[in-house]
């Protein structure tokens, strides 16, 4: 009788925590799609009509969403290609017994702490601006023009900016798993004659499956999010180059000041978000399992 008790209680003193966290969740949510079946504008109040489905066909028939899923997409591929191969190859770096290990390691991590407002600032105005930027420096100092990256390669831009913050995270994941490889098992590979590249392929990369398959999954959940970088630098431009859909959400929300389509575009969003993790959930099981 104890016990049940103390499971009563302890059940009864976590219920509040729980209470609060799915009003926290359920809310929102609820608001959103109750404002996706009316007819709500900010500008022009026409007593939030119920439209049914039309602010969902408005959306997904705008030409700017095909635009904004493919660049979402794109972006988000295109992160995690160079954080994982580039994540690979700097916790492989990390991992030797080099002079000033720590102070490296924690140069390395310290990216991942700035914020990303701050690091969007930073290469907009200190890399790649035409005239002033570093980048723009090194091309002339090659005898090269100078590249407009954020007006002739705007996507690209981005996927270089989110990337640089999100590569100390993958790093970091890779770097603890390479720390728990067994070094017996390296050292009788190399006694049998098996090169670097070898060990590598058989060895290394085989036991860093599974950190891969979750630095995947944790970056694509946030990645699918990504909104500072593109307001501060390129503002989803030129035209559409650079919209995802988030960024497509607060143009609906708060430029053209419909809530309605917004709220449709959100929840959209929120049906492709769960598609991708679950689909990549399954993948990460499957990895783990085997």
């Amino acid at each position: 009788m104890s016990s049940i008790h103390s499971r009563a209680t302890a059940r009864l003193a976590l219920s509040p925590a729980v209470i609060l966290l799915l009003a926290w969740m359920a809310i929102p949510l609820a608001m959103t799609l109750w404002y996706s079946f009316h007819d709500y504008q900010l500008l022009i109040p026409r007593g939030n009509e119920f439209v049914g489905w039309e602010n969902y066909a408005y959306f997904l028939t705008d030409p700017a969403f095909l635009h904004a899923l493919v660049n979402t997409l794109a972006l988000v591929g295109g992160v995690l290609l160079i954080t994982v191969a580039a994540g690979i190859g700097l916790a492989l770096l990390l991992d030797q017994p080099i002079y000033g290990r720590g102070i490296v390691r924690v140069l390395v991590v310290s990216p991942f702490f700035v914020m990303p407002t701050v690091s969007a600032l930073v290469w907009k105005n200190m890399f790649m601006n035409p005239v002033n930027g570093l980048l723009a420096w090194l091309a002339q100092l090659l005898g090269m023009p100078a590249i407009d990256w954020l007006a002739q390669a705007p996507l690209l831009s981005l996927v270089i900016i989110v990337a640089w913050g999100w590569l100390p995270f993958a790093t970091l994941i890779l770097l603890t798993a390479l720390q728990s490889l067994d070094a017996e098992q390296k050292e009788a590979a190399q006694m049998d004659g098996a090169g670097a590249l070898a060990r590598f392929r058989h060895i290394t990369l085989p036991h860093l499956a599974r950190p891969t398959a979750v630095v995947i999954l944790i970056q694509t959940i946030f990645l699918l999010s990504i909104f500072a970088e593109i307001l501060v630098t390129t503002n989803g431009g030129p035209g559409t180059q650079s919209t995802n859909l988030a960024f497509l959400v607060y143009s609906q929300a708060l430029l053209r000041f419909d809530v309605g389509s917004a709220s449709a575009g959100g929840a959209v969003a929120v049906v492709l978000a769960n598609i991708l993790a679950l689909l990549l959930m399954r993948l990460v099981g499957r990895n783990l399992d085997a």
